[in-house]
């Protein structure tokens, strides 16, 4: 997971942080204030060999994150569990033939 972090950082981090700034931002409203870039990094990461695979094996685990995020806006700590087990998926995807190489 580490390896996907640190490319996805690379290749996005501009995405990233401007969303994560727009978030911290609008701590209640932020899944309609930042419904734009939050686009923005699923684009910019949706073409990274690593995230393909996370997403494909994960994916059910990622689906309910993210329907949990859209029911709880106002309080996404009620989510920690579902981070939690998309987190605890994410490191069983083997990636070593995922783009790896590309750090």
């Amino acid at each position: 997971m580490q390896v996907a972090m640190e490319i996805t950082a690379r290749s996005c981090g501009k995405e990233m942080e401007e969303y994560g700034a727009c978030v911290a931002s609008n701590p209640s409203s932020w899944q309609q204030q930042c419904q734009h870039l939050k686009a923005k990094v699923a684009e910019c990461t949706s073409s990274l060999p690593v995230i393909q695979k996370i997403r494909s094996v994960c994916s059910v685990e990622f689906v309910e994150f993210e329907r949990c995020l859209r029911e709880h806006q106002a309080s996404t700590d009620s989510c920690s569990a579902h981070v939690s087990r998309f987190l605890a998926c994410a490191e069983t995807v083997d990636l070593s033939a995922s783009g790896k190489g590309a750090l």
